[in-house]
C-alpha cells in the first residue's frame, strides 16, 4: 500500500483547501410534506424520517403567551 513520503505541511493544506470553498449544510425537501429539512434529521413539520413516523409533531397552543 503507497504511503506519502512526507507530512502536508499545514500551509499546503489550507492552499489546497482555498480552492474548494464552504457552501454550509445543504437543505433537502421532505418527500411526505416538501418543507425543507436537514439531512439526516426528522421532519419538524411532519415527524417523518426514512418514510416511517420517527416523532408525533408538537402542535402550537393557543391561548396565552408569557
Amino acid at each position: 500500500m503507497a504511503n506519502p513520503r512526507r507530512r502536508k505541511s499545514k500551509m499546503k493544506k489550507r492552499q489546497i483547501k482555498a480552492g474548494r470553498p464552504y457552501l454550509g449544510v445543504q437543505s433537502n425537501s421532505c418527500t411526505s410534506c416538501g418543507s425543507p429539512v436537514l439531512p439526516h434529521r426528522v421532519c419538524k413539520s411532519c415527524g417523518i424520517y426514512g418514510g416511517v413516523q420517527a416523532v408525533t409533531p408538537k402542535t402550537k397552543k393557543k391561548g396565552k403567551t408569557k
